[in-house]
């Protein structure tokens, strides 16, 4: 497996992870509002995987927080953690920055959190 495809296949996780996460946070926001009211178990549940959901979003939400530079962290923030999907264009205009710039911060964030979840 060459350089690229490994860069390629560490970069899917990445973006896959991210959108997982998005997905946790909106179920554990859920789960806190649910146990607040009183009621469990409002939506039937297949798989009871609960305390590895738990981890993945506390790493993932310390990946964010402490791996990532402001500018990166608004870079994933607005392209992958938005409900929207944002073009890139439309990303490094509103930051203030050039496109080439734009694209360094894009993949050194991805790298990071790579990094920092252990998938590179």
């Amino acid at each position: 497996m060459g350089a690229k495809q490994l860069e390629e296949d560490y970069q899917d996780l990445v973006i896959k992870e991210l959108s997982e996460y998005r997905a946790l946070k909106v179920r554990m926001k859920n789960k806190q509002e649910q146990a607040a009211s009183g009621i469990t178990n409002l939506f039937p549940t297949l798989l009871q995987c609960e305390q590895k959901d738990i981890l993945k979003l506390t790493q993932v939400q310390r990946a964010l927080d402490e791996a990532l530079d402001p500018i990166e962290r608004a870079i994933i923030e607005k392209k992958y953690l938005a409900c929207g999907e944002e073009k890139d264009i439309e990303i490094y205009l509103a930051l203030g920055i050039k496109k080439g710039r734009y694209y360094k911060k894009k993949k050194s964030a991805i790298y990071h959190l790579a990094k920092a979840l252990g998938i590179k």
